[in-house]
């Protein structure tokens, strides 16, 4: 049982530590701390040049499935394994991807297959930010019972593409194969 509790803490130290380093890689490749507006908002719910500059958009939602995603994944992957390794892994794929998200090729195909035309990538606050929404997320998932967890998936997924016309599903589709009729439907708005 000590064994185990020493393996969680140090899954959640592990973790942590892979945030700093993730931090410190976005500021490496020169992303901005904060929105170049020179304000902080904990919530931007416009769909403009404010979206992933600040805490919290319309697209926190998919950071948060990303989450629930994940401790699925892992909960499978990892069964034997206590909750902080897993954790771990999951912070580990999210920081990964918000390191490839701000790199010249996906902002360039943001711009390209979506409605994000001038998308210019995240700020290292926003990151940081969607790292976190993804962590309560996959907390969440661990608590909840599953099928809770999947209709709040669902939930969000329905009110982003209600508000905004985007959701990960559609997020995801764009990025992979653009359809030129959604994003048609999308700028729409």
């Amino acid at each position: 049982m000590r064994h185990k509790a020493i393996r969680n803490r140090r899954g959640y130290l592990t973790a942590a530590a892979i945030v700093l380093l993730a931090g410190a890689l976005l500021f490496l490749m020169a992303r901005p701390p904060i929105c170049s507006c020179g304000h902080v908002e904990l919530w931007h719910g416009a769909l403009d040049s404010g979206n992933s500059q600040h805490i919290a958009d319309w697209y926190s939602l998919s950071h948060v499935i990303h989450g629930f995603l994940f401790y699925a994944a892992a909960h499978l992957l990892m069964r034997r394994q206590p909750l902080g390794p897993r954790l771990a892994l999951a912070v580990l794929v999210e920081c990964v991807w918000e390191i490839l998200e701000n790199s010249p090729i996906i902002i360039d195909r943001y711009r390209a297959a979506t409605i994000a035309l001038g998308y210019s990538g995240d700020t290292i606050l926003n990151s940081m930010s969607d790292i976190g929404m993804m962590t309560l997320g996959f907390l969440f998932a661990a608590r909840a019972p599953v099928a809770v967890t999947v209709c709040a998936g669902i939930a969000m997924e329905l009110v982003a593409l209600t508000v905004i016309r985007d959701n990960l599903t559609l997020n995801v589709l764009m990025l992979a194969w653009p359809i030129e009729a959604v994003k048609i439907w999308q700028s729409a708005l």
